[in-house]
C-alpha cells in the first residue's frame, strides 16, 4: 500500500489562517489592554478636579492616610466612587451593546436604541413617584424587571414566523417612544420636588453614586461577566446564522433568552444606580471593532471601551464645571452618541441606495 500524498496546499492554507486569527487575537488584546489603560487614566485624572481641586500631594496623602479628615473625605467617600463607577458601568454597557449587535446582526442594535433603556427608566419612575421609594433594591429590582418586560413585549411584537434584526429595532423604537410619554406624564403629575428629583436622576448622573449603592453594583456586574463569558461561545456560533448554530447543537432558544436577559441587565444595573446612560451601549463596540480591525463585534473590546468613553465624559463634565458647572454624563453621551447615529443612519441609507442600484 503506497502512504497517500501531502496536501501541502492545505496545510499552507491552514498555516495562513492560525497566523491571521492569531494577528487578530494578539492585535485585539493589545487594544482591549490600552483602552483600559486609558480608561484608568481619565478616571485617576477626574479625582484631582471638582468643586474642591486637590494636589497629586493631598491625593496620595488621603490614600496613605496622612491627609486632613476633609481631604481623605473628598477623595476616598466622594471621588473614588464616581471615578470606579466610571470605568466599570462604561465597561457594563459595553458589553450590554456588543451582546445585543452581535444577535441583532445591526450596528442599531443597543438597549438604548430598542427601547429597554427606557423600560427599565419608566419602572423606576413609577417606582419613585408611584409607590414613593428610594431603596436601592427596590429601584434595582423595578430596573431589571422594566427592562425585562420591555424586552419581552418587543420581542414577541417584532416575531413573525422568526426574528430578524432591523424588525426588532423599529418595533423597539416604536415602544421607546410610548414609554416615553408615560415617563412625560408621570413626572407631570407628580409635586414638584419629586418631579425635579426623578428629572435629575433621569439626566443620567455619576455623582449619585456612593459606596453604598457601588458595593452591590460591583458584585452584580461581575456576575454579568460571567454569564457573558459563559454565553460568549453561543453568542460567537449565532452570529453566523440560526442554522449553522442548530448544526452545531446550539439550543437557539435558550441561548437567546439567556443573551437577552443578560444585556438587559447591563443596562438595567447602571439605569438603577445612575440612571439612563444613553448611547455608550451603541457605539462602544463600533468604535472598539474599527479601532481592533476586527471582522466581527468583541465583547471585550466593547468593554474596554465603554469604561473610556464613560470615564472620558465624566472628564469631560469636571473640565467644564470650572468654565460653568458640572453636566450629568448622560447629556453628554447623548450629545456625542447622537451625532454618530446621524452619521450612522446616513451611511446605512447609502448603503441601501447603492444596492438596490
Amino acid at each position: 500500500m503506497t502512504a497517500a500524498p501531502i496536501d501541502f496546499g492545505y496545510l499552507e492554507l491552514s498555516a495562513r489562517n492560525s497566523l491571521f486569527s492569531g494577528r487578530i487575537a494578539l492585535r485585539l488584546m493589545v487594544v482591549t489592554v490600552t483602552l483600559f489603560a486609558l480608561a484608568l487614566a481619565m478616571a485617576v485624572t477626574s479625582i484631582f478636579l471638582g468643586d474642591y481641586p486637590l494636589t497629586p500631594r493631598e491625593v496620595v496623602g488621603a490614600f496613605a492616610g496622612t491627609a486632613d479628615a476633609f481631604t481623605s473625605k473628598v477623595v476616598l467617600e466622594w471621588r473614588v466612587p464616581i471615578v470606579v463607577a466610571a470605568v466599570v458601568f462604561g465597561a457594563v454597557l459595553g458589553i450590554g451593546g456588543a451582546v445585543f449587535q452581535s444577535l441583532t446582526r445591526n450596528p442599531l442594535g443597543s438597549p438604548d436604541v430598542i427601547g429597554f433603556d427606557a423600560g427599565s427608566y419608566t419602572a423606576v419612575v413609577v417606582t419613585m413617584l408611584v409607590v414613593g421609594t428610594q431603596h436601592y433594591w427596590v429601584v434595582a429590582g423595578a430596573s431589571v424587571g422594566g427592562g425585562l418586560l420591555t424586552a419581552a413585549a418587543v420581542y414577541l411584537m417584532a416575531y413573525r414566523r422568526g426574528m430578524q434584526g432591523f424588525r426588532l429595532i423599529i418595533v423597539g423604537i416604536g415602544v421607546a417612544a410610548v414609554l416615553g410619554s408615560v415617563n412625560t406624564y408621570l413626572i407631570t403629575r407628580a409635586d414638584l420636588d419629586d418631579a425635579l428629583q426623578v428629572g435629575f436622576w433621569g439626566a443620567g448622573s455619576l455623582t449619585r453614586v456612593s459606596w453604598q449603592s457601588l458595593v452591590p453594583s460591583l458584585v452584580i456586574a461581575l456576575l454579568l461577566v460571567v454569564a457573558c463569558a459563559v454565553l460568549a461561545p453561543a453568542l460567537r456560533t449565532l452570529e453566523l446564522g440560526d442554522d449553522a448554530a442548530a448544526t452545531q447543537g446550539v439550543s437557539i432558544g435558550w441561548a437567546r433568552v439567556g443573551l437577552l436577559i443578560t444585556g438587559v441587565a447591563t443596562t438595567a444595573l447602571v439605569t438603577a444606580a445612575a440612571g439612563p446612560i444613553g448611547f455608550v451601549a451603541l457605539i462602544a463596540p463600533q468604535i472598539a471593532r474599527r479601532v481592533a480591525r476586527t471582522p466581527g463585534v468583541s465583547v471585550l473590546a466593547a468593554a474596554a471601551m465603554g469604561a473610556l468613553l464613560l470615564s472620558a465624559a465624566y472628564l469631560l463634565s469636571q473640565t467644564i464645571s470650572y468654565f460653568y458647572r458640572p453636566i450629568p454624563v448622560g447629556l453628554l453621551t447623548i450629545c456625542l452618541g447622537g451625532i454618530y447615529l446621524i452619521g450612522l443612519l446616513i451611511r446605512e441609507s447609502r448603503a441601501q441606495s447603492g444596492a438596490a442600484r
